[in-house]
């Protein structure tokens, strides 16, 4: 994704407890997300998520199907 794009979750691995624990937070399959940029070197990366910013590493990102949703249509 592109800083300013927006998505949504598709599909998620839950096999890293640490996954588990963000999909208490809202990520899971039929979330909206904007993603809003990432740290000097890549990692770690944010993305906005219900009105507030969270921040994930790059290995906890990869756990989550991203499906960009393109401005009209």
């Amino acid at each position: 994704m592109r800083r300013g794009e927006k998505g949504v979750i598709t599909a998620v691995d839950p096999a890293d407890p640490a996954v588990q624990r963000l999909m208490v937070l809202g990520l899971v399959a039929g979330a909206e997300l904007e993603y809003a940029g990432a740290a000097i070197g890549g990692d770690p990366l944010e993305f906005r998520l219900f009105g507030n910013s969270i921040s994930l590493r790059r290995a906890e990102a990869l756990c989550f199907r991203i499906a960009v949703v393109r401005d009209g249509g």
